[in-house]
């Protein structure tokens, strides 16, 4: 009897355990994240679904095209009714407070006219974006008349304008933040006495480079018909404690997401290696198509803030930075998804969205994961070292691919003068502005422990090269094969003369020297700083790189000018015309290994210097492939020129017959093969 009781108990166990596993996972949406390079990754879910709450479990009757909602330092939260012409409340247990249909205004009794936003400010005032009515109304928690704000009135309005007031903020001198349907002007301001202030925030005009250019060609008649060029309108708005507001745009490409201080200025921090606009691999077809489309923003004290995607029902949730911490939710028919939603918003450490076609909130509780990535975010923000760190590596203990664990981490070590650690930290977490403020910590610290040994180094360095300049006897012979690729360097004119009617030109020294540059840009990929080539974070040997941008363009240039020049009256053969190129490739060869010095010893602030050798290794290449095609085809500057742009030209044809031939080829392959397949399929019938 002992013995079944313990089966039916380890029965019950494995069930119940079972069962907390299948409720875990069974979100209706999967967790991701994305890394450096854009690749999705997988990741924990941040929140699930807790429950839900409409107007029947209240018993007030069904929400009809809600439209927002706003939560009060107290837990309270405060939902705009739109189609029922009602606000109602309720309070942390979800319990109904009070409903406002009506309120006295004055001598007489007045109502909502489709109601759209809702903003509480700290005195316990009421803002509620009257639609219809076009104003504000100022109200008490319980619904007592306070004021009300009109349309703006002023000179500067542009004609035409139509104050359709749908969201609104307040800050704490009292001043009115309104987001006006359809308005393109920017925010409409007003003072704390109701006064309309101006706009603040005007977009810029976003337009299609094609498109401007039809208009400027067409008829005044054609551009009254086209569609004009106007700046984007926002679609909503949310404030942080320090005034600053987050205001939120629907367009497609741009910038979604905006942090307007007073001025209307975009200081809205984007320190991520990834846009703050929501999904970053978006496709063109079937019904949820395009880029992500921010439609509300919930800022949380700490920095921390969030944003609604009406496109595929996504919340995107940013550190101060810029940097995405996690996303979650999607559009369907199950426990925790979206039908239209339309506004989000924070109360503790959970997450409400209010969603219009469903006429309901969606309450989402964090996970583990959650918690400690936002926790993590936190103590980073606040300074909190020890916290950060512990709070990090938990995070990466959730989920491998986080790189922004490494980067918390980072910020940690720097903090605490471990600049080694901070550097290993950023290197993983491929984040090269911070990796750079470390390095230079670094540099700093270690020029001055070693500064005897380095100036050392620095005069026997110098005095060596004196002495050899020095010994060096002046040569009196012709120079022989190697020394005229060298000559060419120096004395281009003379150098390729030799190589075209001295014969001293060899098409294997041309080919030694383009494999050199070949292996030295694959070493350059594989050991040049992570400040100035992300590259070093991929492990493989990226061989096929240099065969593309390296010998594939070479062989290119070399066929391609040889094709021109033979029906230009050109005097170079072939392999002149392989030789020349490969000796103009010397400057690039010789600054190869510089160029990977100092990519490990300069910092961004000094990337001018790397730029400075690249480019200018780059113009002396060109400059020397310009001298050898003038000398070897015995041309004028002025053919030289157009026979190296139609060589460019040529290079673009065979590229493009070359693309066309490859999807050809894998067409009939294709093709083949279902035969085959159809062919296999009938003999088996048979």
């Amino acid at each position: 009897m002992g013995q079944m009781k313990k089966v039916l108990l380890l029965f019950l166990f494995l069930t119940f355990s079972v069962d907390i596993m299948g409720t875990a996972s069974a979100a209706p949406y999967e967790g991701y994240n994305y890394s450096f390079w854009g690749d999705t990754m997988t990741a924990p879910l941040p929140f699930l679904p807790d429950r839900l709450v409409d107007g029947n479990q209240l018993n007030i009757g069904p929400f009809k095209d809600p439209e927002d909602f706003t939560v009060t330092n107290d837990n309270e939260i405060y939902v705009v009714d739109t189609g029922n012409n009602r606000i109602v409340a309720m309070d942390a247990n979800w319990k109904l407070i009070r409903e406002i249909t009506t309120f006295q205004n004055g001598d007489k009794e007045d109502v909502f006219n489709q109601p759209s936003g809702i903003f509480i400010n700290d005195k316990q005032q009421m803002y509620i974006a009257d639609t219809g009515s076009k104003r504000i109304i100022v109200l008490t928690l319980d619904g007592k008349f306070v004021r009300e704000v009109g349309a703006p009135k002023s000179d500067v309005l542009r004609e035409g304008f139509v104050y359709m007031p749908a969201k609104v903020v307040v800050d704490s001198a009292d001043r009115i933040y309104v987001i006006s349907t359809g308005g393109y002007d920017g925010i409409v301001q007003f003072s704390s006495g109701g006064t309309f202030t101006g706009f603040i925030g005007l977009s810029q005009v976003r337009f299609n480079p094609v498109d401007l250019f039809w208009k400027q060609i067409s008829t005044k008649e054609q551009r009254s018909k086209m569609e004009l060029f106007i700046p984007s309108e926002f679609s909503n708005v949310d404030i942080d404690q320090d005034g600053f507001l987050y205001a939120t745009s629907a367009e497609e490409f741009g910038t979604p997401m905006r942090r307007l201080n007073p001025s209307g200025i975009d200081v809205l921090r984007r320190e991520g290696y990834i846009p703050i606009a929501g999904d970053l691999h978006v496709g063109f077809n079937g019904s949820r198509m395009g880029p992500s489309k921010f439609i509300s923003a919930a800022v949380e004290p700490n920095g921390i803030y969030s944003a609604l995607d009406s496109t595929r029902g996504r919340i995107f949730t940013y550190d101060r930075d810029g940097n995405l911490l996690y996303q979650f939710g999607s559009i369907g028919e199950q426990f925790g998804n979206f039908n239209n939603p339309v506004e989000i918003d924070t109360m503790g450490d959970q997450m409400i969205v209010l969603d219009k076609g469903f006429r309901q909130l969606t309450v989402f509780k964090p996970t583990l994961y959650g918690k400690v990535v936002k926790e993590a975010a936190i103590a980073t923000e606040e300074g909190d070292e020890k916290k950060a760190t512990a709070a990090w590596e938990e995070a990466r203990k959730l989920n491998n691919n986080l790189e922004i664990a490494y980067l918390g981490v980072g910020k940690t070590e720097l903090r605490e003068g471990n600049n080694v650690k901070a550097m290993e930290n950023f290197k993983l977490g491929t984040h090269r502005n911070y990796y750079s403020r470390a390095f230079e910590r670094f540099r700093k610290d270690y020029m001055w422990n070693h500064f005897g040994t380095i100036a050392v180094i620095i005069l026997v360095v110098i005095a060596a090269i004196v002495v050899a300049l020095r010994l060096r006897k002046p040569k009196t012979e012709e120079p022989g094969v190697i020394g005229t690729a060298w000559e060419t360097i120096f004395h281009p004119f003379r150098g390729f003369w030799d190589v075209k009617y001295e014969q001293k030109g060899r098409v294997w020294l041309a080919l030694v020297i383009l494999l050199l540059l070949a292996v030295l840009s694959i070493l350059k990929q594989q050991y040049s700083g992570i400040i100035f080539n992300l590259n070093v974070m991929v492990y493989d040997a990226k061989t096929m790189d240099a065969v593309k941008f390296v010998l594939v363009p070479f062989f290119l240039w070399c066929i391609a000018n040889w094709s021109l020049t033979t029906l230009m009256d050109g005097e170079g053969k072939f392999k002149d015309i392989v030789t020349v190129t490969g000796y103009a490739l010397v400057p690039l060869v010789l600054v190869q290994v510089p160029l990977i010095v100092l990519s490990n010893i300069l910092t961004v602030k000094e990337a001018s210097f790397h730029a400075l050798l690249q480019n200018f290794a780059g113009i002396w290449f060109l400059w020397l492939i310009f001298v050898g095609m003038q000398t070897v085809h015995q041309y004028t500057i002025k053919k030289t020129v157009v026979t190296m742009g139609l060589t460019m030209v040529v290079i673009g044809i065979f590229l493009f017959i070359g693309l066309l031939f490859t999807a050809l080829l894998q067409e009939m392959l294709a093709f083949g093969s279902t035969i085959y397949k159809e062919a296999m399929f009938r003999i088996g019938e048979g």
